[in-house]
């Protein structure tokens, strides 16, 4: 199971997270959210990290100058696109050489036969739970829904997920689920992690793989 630690902001912190060695961490690039980087993110910081973590930015309906200004300034392997993007924004992107995962809000209303649509175009998908901001309302949506995936893409599943609820996760195990994204339950404040929980969740999620490493 793939682990992203999504929203980290602040220099020393994303060190301490970076040592537990998550597969993905996340930096935000939308000026709305709470976790917004701003001009504080620190690039040496960011561009020195292993390239066994692979560096996601997430952005919000931007433009695409923006989106490849940070990708070559930062240094990131995935953009995360979680805004209202079309097929062929994220094709436009894929062609510009970046890797694209496509989020997507889900609530029961939520159409899975529209993802046809961007399969080709995206690396994987991410399901979210659906609520007043793009992504970070700190609430987990029913995950049985994904029983409705009938694609072959491989997704992340994020919103409201922690260690207490890190069990229900089994329920979706057999579909293409490839990893999870954490944020506002493993958080000290907004953009600063709980190096513990995150310490917690990790063994919690890999105790085959530590086992095999030992």
């Amino acid at each position: 199971m793939n682990v992203k630690v999504c929203g980290l902001c602040d220099a020393e912190n994303l060190k301490e997270v970076t040592a537990l060695n998550p597969d993905f961490v996340g930096f935000i690039f939308y000026d709305q959210s709470p976790r917004f980087v701003g001009d504080e993110l620190d690039v040496d910081v960011v561009r020195a990290l292993p390239r066994s973590i692979r560096k996601v930015g997430v952005f919000v309906n931007a433009i695409p100058e923006s989106i490849i200004r940070n990708v070559k300034k930062y240094d990131l392997q995935y953009v995360q696109l979680h805004g209202t993007e079309t097929p062929d924004f994220c094709k436009s992107l894929k062609m510009r050489g970046v890797n694209v995962i496509k989020a997507f809000r889900v609530d029961e209303t939520f159409n899975f036969s529209m993802l046809n649509n961007y399969k080709n175009q995206c690396d994987f998908f991410l399901f979210d739970a659906k609520g007043d901001q793009p992504g970070g309302n700190g609430f987990a949506f029913d995950w049985s829904l994904l029983n409705k995936y009938d694609n072959d893409k491989p997704f992340f599943i994020s919103g409201g997920i922690g260690l207490e609820n890190l069990a229900d996760i089994e329920q979706i195990r057999h579909l293409k689920l490839y990893g999870i994204d954490v944020n506002s339950r493993v958080e000290v404040s907004p953009g600063v992690k709980d190096v513990e929980k995150i310490r917690e969740l990790i063994a919690l999620l890999k105790p085959v793989e530590e086992e095999e490493e030992v």
